[in-house]
């Protein structure tokens, strides 16, 4: 019964956000305590939501400051002179833009954080989308894409997870899938390319003022809030922060409030400057931390009324014994829908030790289990449960169900050309 409650009220969720009946925040706040309810945890519902918003806390906070550092970064201009050699390069072609904006999103994702990357490209190529005439959509999910892919790496978390979960090493697990990573990567920028020729058919290709756009591609366009003799500093500050997160010295959330506290002082150490350049992305920041906390209830509620364990438990017992040789490539096809439905956390840690344990039944390695769990997460960051992914579509002014709707398809195709280079080289076996 717990599992059919959990799936009913996935589903519900889904239908509800995707047919814009209701919106994301309200849904991750509605249904939960409904299927609660009908489950008959009333007494129980409140330790369970806390628990999920105390889960959340350390993102939202993080986000929360994430957004006002990269704010008072972009505001300062640091980030023109990137933004400048990108549109010399793309100039006025859908089709360079959308493979500019793949290879950008590929490059800062390194750094494992899809906030940064978020805010980055999006600050970057928004404003040439909107003077060329290409749809923002394209550009949010092309980020996010790209995002998907390279959260492989082992600081991005997942991988992470896998290594604590199974007691792995960085060699079994991460270093393996290096070539479906490069598969990915490829698929990306295929999917960036056939979303640029459509765009060219429908616009084509057009002819405009390069500079003008570029003193437009950062977040505000006055000019007093610039401060060009601070580039090198700010250039210094962000690769240190950056670092910094690479090689966790600190919490997260931590590194970025320092962050901003530094830069926010040294570029506009005046008091009122201060106030305005933080109520400039209060907006912002409100929409995307109230959706994380708004997450935290649905994620709280799955978790505490064992759903997702029973969701986990009657998935693994209805794989028949003679699909147990292929349980590799089942756990990898599994994990896209599981990653999308639950947290990372509750999957990496919940429900793949349970799947390293079923493999090993049928003589696989935990390791192989362990790998083809991480060729899911292309799908895993369109997840309703995925808080980065609020800020990509409020800085695009989309909505998340149009952003589902037309990209779930191609991460599930990331996730196949992931899967296939896999079995093909022999990372998992099939």
């Amino acid at each position: 019964m717990l599992a059919l409650l959990g799936y009913m009220m996935i589903i519900v969720f889904m239908i509800l956000i995707m047919t814009g009946r209701l919106s994301a925040m309200i849904a991750l706040i509605v249904v939960p305590i409904v299927f609660a309810l009908i489950g008959g945890f009333g007494s129980e519902m409140g330790p369970m939501a806390l628990e999920g918003i105390k889960s959340v806390a350390p993102t939202g906070i993080m986000i929360l400051f994430a957004i006002l550092f990269f704010g008072v970064l972009i505001d300062a201009g640091v980030f023109d002179p990137i933004i400048k050699t990108i549109l010399k390069l793309v100039k006025g072609d859908p089709v360079k833009i959308a493979i500019g904006t793949a290879i950008l999103a590929l490059l800062i994702s390194l750094d494992g954080d899809g906030t940064t990357t978020y805010m980055i490209t999006i600050s970057a190529m928004l404003p040439l989308y909107k003077r060329i005439g290409m749809r923002p959509l394209l550009l949010a999910g092309i980020a996010v894409s790209a995002s998907g892919v390279m959260n492989l790496l082992p600081w991005g978390g997942p991988t992470a997870r896998v290594m604590t979960a199974l007691n792995l090493e960085m060699s079994d697990v991460f270093t393996p899938v290096i070539p479906s990573m490069i598969g990915g990567v490829l698929f990306v920028l295929f999917m960036a390319y056939c979303l640029g020729k459509k765009e060219r058919k429908r616009i084509g290709v057009i002819e405009f003022d390069y500079q003008g756009v570029a003193q437009q591609a950062a977040t505000t366009e006055e000019l007093y809030v610039k401060r060009p003799k601070l580039i090198v500093f700010n250039y210094a500050l962000t690769i240190t922060l950056l670092v910094a997160l690479i090689m966790e010295l600190l919490p997260s959330a931590v590194l970025f409030m320092i962050g901003f506290a530094i830069a926010i002082t040294i570029n506009y150490p005046k008091l009122s400057d201060q106030k305005e350049r933080v109520a400039n992305y209060a907006d912002n920041a409100l929409s995307v931390v109230s959706m994380i906390f708004a997450a935290g209830i649905f994620t709280g509620i799955l978790a505490g009324t064992e759903m997702v364990d029973a969701m986990a438990n009657s998935m693994i017992q209805h794989i028949p014994d003679v699909m147990g040789s292929h349980f590799a490539v089942i756990t990898a096809v599994i994990s896209a829908p599981f990653t999308f439905f639950m947290s990372n956390d509750a999957f990496y840690y919940g429900v793949l030790p349970l799947l390293a344990k079923a493999g090993a039944a049928y003589g696989i390695d935990p390791a192989l289990i362990g790998r083809a769990s991480l060729l899911g997460l292309p799908v895993h960051l369109l997840s309703p449960l995925v808080p980065s992914t609020y800020l990509l579509v409020g800085m695009v002014g989309e909505d998340f169900g149009a952003l589902q709707r037309s990209f779930l398809k191609w991460a599930c195709g990331s996730t196949a050309v992931m899967i296939i280079v896999a079995i093909v080289l022999g990372i998992i076996p099939f």
